[in-house]
């Protein structure tokens, strides 16, 4: 066993004796020691349950003859974060968590690992420490949220609760009507109800095989979840020393490509492709950022899940058959799906799949009948992003797919949204939000509220916006990130001045500047760079490591 080396031989004495001290009996150091990764914070909605679930992991996992030991990691709650400069630290956190498991796990050389995540960064940020241990990992999330109803019956979510505040701005909806979406857009514990940034990458979890299926839709604190959870604890007992399943040989070049394959036929985040490409990068596989259209070209958008103009939520698309049935159906269309990636349960997914059948062809269409022939998401290219941008398709009404607008230009979210409710951004503007890159910001913001005031106000179909931030999972419109290069490294997006016309067509995978070589260097020869005043020591470190969005925002590990 690996955790032989602070347990076994008379030499390991003190550390045995450390060991008795936490409630180590004999018996217990001839079993597996499996590390319990919980991410349990009281003021996220998804992890505020987390500690209860971890206790119920322990118990499943010494009845199955292991020994566990908890720990914790950090949370940043986007939507509580959003708006104001706590949204700098969402994305770093990412990098902490990963260096807690892999700091964690390697310190104390435990023999595998089950993780407990839910929302947001916590997902990829698990992924990635465990891929750098690379011990027989199982991930079983907290689950999905409720739909929340207005009295109405009217589904209602996160998104509405934000576009709710552009709504209100406006003078469209009164305070008693903003009051009942604020009481009743979030009814439960969980991961936000749609197919936001929590939801996509637990969604992908089930794709990539290292978690069990309906890890993505089975309702966050329902007895059907806690069953999950104890199969989870039993399983990473089972698969302890079996070196088949370390996560590394699970989540593989098989397993990135059929997550994206998901991430297209369900329309996921955006930020699904940040974290996926850093995912990609630590588990060694080569994944270039435009073979994301290769896929999407071939994989056709059947699930329509809120905010992408749908009522649809996670706990239907559970009823409908599920991530399995999505799968099964994307299937059918060629070879796309890789069918031979081996899953942490033992079965393939070609296995896996065998007897998914939609239940419900309104939520999850067919293939005949999908909402487009190509996935939910594009890489964009051009001058405005040589390096690529990102777009959730399906989010976007048919009328903003190509559009040319003048850009209206902000050096900070915070300069954006005082912009936006001040009635400066009209009709045929392209919002232009940069220095909110993963250098620039530092930290690369998510933009949830400048793009839910803008769809509040009625601009949606009239209004586009471009970023080097990005976006929260709940935006939806024609909404541009993740611009590479950003403005804090020269991209083009930092040389722009307002009234510059902006092109984009999302079928024909471009965004551009429409200026002229000769007019783009004398800007770049006169160019300052915006500086940001930043007093944290751990942004300004941050953002001296941090790499651009389309190497999925990873750190350097060399200056």
């Amino acid at each position: 066993m690996r955790s032989d080396t602070i347990k076994k031989g008379w030499e390991k004495t003190p550390h045995r004796s450390l060991l008795r001290a936490t409630g180590l009996v004999d018996s217990d150091f001839d079993k597996p020691f499996i590390g319990v990764a919980n991410s349990h914070i009281d003021i996220i909605p998804g992890h505020f349950f987390l500690q209860e679930y971890g206790r119920i992991v322990k118990e499943a996992i010494r009845e199955a003859g292991g020994v566990p030991f908890e720990f914790n990691t950090i949370g940043v709650d986007d939507g509580i974060a959003m708006g104001h400069d706590g949204m700098l630290y969402s994305l770093p956190s990412r990098e902490l968590i990963a260096d807690s498991i892999e700091t964690v796990m390697n310190a104390h050389k435990l023999d595998a690992l089950i993780c407990i995540p839910n929302c947001d960064k916590i997902v990829p940020g698990m992924i990635m420490g465990a891929l750098r241990v690379n011990v027989p990992t199982v991930f079983v999330s907290g689950g999905p949220m409720k739909a929340g109803h207005l009295k109405d019956g009217t589904p209602i979510d996160l998104a509405t609760a934000f576009e709710a505040v552009g709504k209100k701005n406006n003078g469209t909806i009164t305070d008693e009507e903003l009051y009942e979406i604020e009481c009743k857009a979030c009814p439960s514990g969980g991961s936000c109800s749609g197919m936001f940034t929590a939801n996509s990458m637990n969604t992908l979890c089930e794709a990539m095989g290292i978690a069990l299926s309906g890890n993505g839709t089975v309702l966050a604190m329902t007895p059907e979840r806690i069953e999950m959870i104890k199969t989870a604890a039993k399983r990473v007992v089972e698969i302890a020393l079996d070196e088949r399943y370390k996560i590394r040989n699970i989540l593989n070049d098989k397993a990135v490509h059929n997550a994206f394959v998901v991430d297209m036929a369900m329309g996921g985040s955006s930020n699904t492709v940040l974290h996926m490409l850093a995912i990609a990068k630590e588990a060694g596989v080569d994944f270039p950022v435009a073979h994301i259209n290769d896929i999407a070209g071939k994989v056709a958008h059947i699930a329509k899940i809120s905010p992408s103009l749908s009522t649809v939520h996670m706990e239907d698309i559970g009823r409908a058959g599920g991530v399995n049935a999505v799968m099964k159906e994307v299937s059918k269309r060629g070879d796309i799906l890789r069918t031979d990636a081996l899953t942490v349960t033992g079965e393939t997914i070609g296995e896996r799949i065998k007897d998914a059948n939609i239940k419900d062809a309104s939520i999850i269409h067919t293939n005949e009948n999908a909402y487009s022939a190509v996935g939910g998401l594009a890489i964009l290219f051009g001058n405005l992003a040589e390096q690529g941008c990102v777009v959730k398709t399906a989010g976007i009404q048919p009328s903003m797919r190509k559009f040319t607008g003048k850009a209206i230009c902000f050096n900070s979210q915070d300069e954006a949204i005082a912009g936006i409710m001040g009635g400066k951004v009209v009709a045929g503007h392209v919002v232009v939000i940069r220095y909110e890159g993963p250098r620039g910001g530092p930290g690369m913001q998510e933009m949830l509220t400048p793009t839910s005031l803008i769809a509040g106000m009625g601009l949606g179909e009239s209004v586009a916006l471009i970023t080097d931030g990005r976006f929260s999972g709940a935006t939806r419109g024609a909404c541009i990130g993740h611009i590479s290069p950003e403005a804090a490294e020269g991209g083009l997006i930092g040389l722009l001045v307002d009234g510059d016309e902006i092109s984009l067509d999302v079928d024909s995978h471009m965004l551009h500047a429409n200026l002229s070589e000769e007019v783009i260097e004398a800007r770049r020869e006169s160019f300052k760079e915006h500086k940001k005043h930043i007093n944290s020591k751990w942004l300004k470190r941050y953002g001296l490591l941090v790499t651009n969005a389309s190497s999925g925002a990873v750190l350097k590990t060399e200056l």
